[in-house]
Order: structure tokens, then sequence, then C-alpha cells
């Protein structure tokens, strides 16, 4: 049972799902259908889950030449892959089922989207292309998108600026982590930007480019009513801190300094978020 719960990598579902919510927040009006929202959380965390699996399933030969991932279920020898495959099926289907059952078609259609373009465009073109980081930002960001549309139905601007952040947040955390694992990447023919071009300079040209860009991106929430104007300090802080381990990074290309961006970006996500909600209530107090 411990193998199969690894396969859905509940750490990553729990970051998924906390951008749903954060989309679902923004996309609700009126009292708070705790139904839907239940079952919101319960599809979009079926079909990451499965999604997850899937994709360990496809690069289950990959992951055994990786020190990093060579202990997963599969390469381990902990679940069969014809086993995964059905389980990671099936977990996709029971979370499309209810998505489009319990909460809405578009929420389904969205869902379904996210699916396909990861596992169908970013994971085959891992071993392939280093812009693979740029296709998988696309279903990265696509929580929100699935908590704003079971809420409201539709996809307004609000949601697209919550995707926007989440699009343009995963440039330095993924490009922090290939930075960091570049010999193990390479080891097993996934071509990421660090694999493609070794001296780092790319790597850490996209790692500062992309949390510079996401500053002024972040601040749109307070100029489209999101929230009040405490958020936009908030947002200016948390991106200052964030552009600054970017900024070391960039200067002195060292695994540490990878490290330091890849801890700012797990605390930049989740702390963003804490300023909006908190601001947005008292906007609507």
């Amino acid at each position: 049972m411990n193998s199969y719960l690894a396969l859905t990598k509940p750490r990553i579902t729990w970051l998924i799902l906390m951008s749903t919510g954060i989309g679902y927040y923004f996309g609700q009006s009126g009292p708070l259908n705790w139904l839907v929202l239940f079952h919101t959380m319960l599809g979009t965390a079926l079909i990451a889950s499965g999604t997850a699996t899937l994709n360990q399933w496809y690069e289950r030969d990959a992951d055994a030449r990786m020190k990093r991932t060579a202990m997963r279920p599969i390469p381990a020898g902990q679940v069969k892959a014809r086993d995964a495959l059905l389980f990671g099926l099936a977990l996709l289907v029971a979370g499309e089922i209810d998505l489009a059952y319990f909460v809405n078609p578009l929420t389904a259609w969205v869902g379904l989207a996210t699916v396909a373009s990861y596992l169908l465009f970013y994971t085959p073109l891992k071993q392939r292309t280093w812009w693979s980081t740029t296709v998988g930002a696309f279903p990265g960001a696509a929580p929100p998108l699935i908590g704003f549309a079971a809420a409201s139905g539709a996809l307004t601007v609000e949601a697209w600026i919550l995707f926007a952040i989440v699009f343009l947040w995963q440039f330095p955390h993924f490009y922090a982590i290939a930075w960091m694992y570049r010999d193990d990447y390479a080891r097993a023919g996934i071509r990421m930007l660090p694999v493609v071009e070794p001296d780092g300079i790319s790597t850490s040209r996209q790692i500062l480019v992309t949390a510079a860009i996401l500053i002024p991106v972040s601040l749109l929430p307070s100029f489209f009513s999101m929230t009040g104007h405490w958020y936009l300090a908030a947002a200016l802080i948390l991106g200052g801190l964030f552009l600054k381990s970017a900024a070391l990074c960039a200067r002195e290309r060292t695994a540490v300094n990878a490290r330091g961006v890849l801890k700012a970006s797990v605390m930049y996500l989740p702390l963003l978020y804490l300023a909006l909600v908190i601001d947005s209530r008292w906007l609507n107090f």
C-alpha cells in the first residue's frame, strides 16, 4: 500500500491542492458550497495522483538510471509496471468522473486538458528538448484554473492572473532542481537546460529573468480588485527575497545557491497565497 501511495507523490499533490483551493476561493461568490469544494479537491487529487503515477510508469527506465529516483516504486521492483499503469488510469478515470458529475463540465474539461498536456507533451519531450520545462509549466499552472472553474463555472481574468503567477513561479523552482541534479538528468538522457548547456549561464539567466517578471505579475491581484493594498507590500517583499536568491544563483552558479532558490520558491508560493487570502478577506469584511 505504501508503494502505491508513493506513486501518487502526495507532497506534490498537496501543493496542487493548495493552488486549486486558491482558485476556488477567488472564483466563489456567495455562501461556500462545501460539497462542491470537497469534490473539487477530491477530483483534482485523483487526477493529480493518476498523472504522477502514469508519469513514473512512462519514465521507469530513466528513473532507474538516476540516483534520486532509483528507489521509486517501479524501478525498485515494489510495483509492477503493468499494475502501475492500471492504477494510474483508474485514478484518472475516477477523478474525471468526480469532477464532471459532482462539480461541472468545464472543470472536468480543464482537468482533462491538464492531464493530456502533461502526459502527451511534457513527459515525452523531456528526453528530446529543454523546452519541455516551458511546455510543462502550462499544465503545472492549471490547478488555480480548475478551482476557479469549479467555483464559478467560468474562467475570468482573475483566474488567468492566478495561472500566470504559478506559471512564472515554476521556472526558478524547476531550473534550480535541474541545476542541482544535472548529472542525474544527463545519466538518464533527460535534456534539461543544464544538461544541454552545462556552464549554467542560460539556466541562471532563466531563473533570474522569470523571478524578476514574477514580481509585477504578482501585483496584478490588487489592480483587479482581488485584494487590497496590504497584499501589494507582501508581494513586493516576497518577490524581492525570491529575486535576491535568484541573483545570488546567477552570480555564483553553485549547488548551494541553487538550493537557496529552491528553498525560496517553496516558501514563496504558500506565503503569497496566505497574503492573497488574508487581504482579500479584509477587503470584503
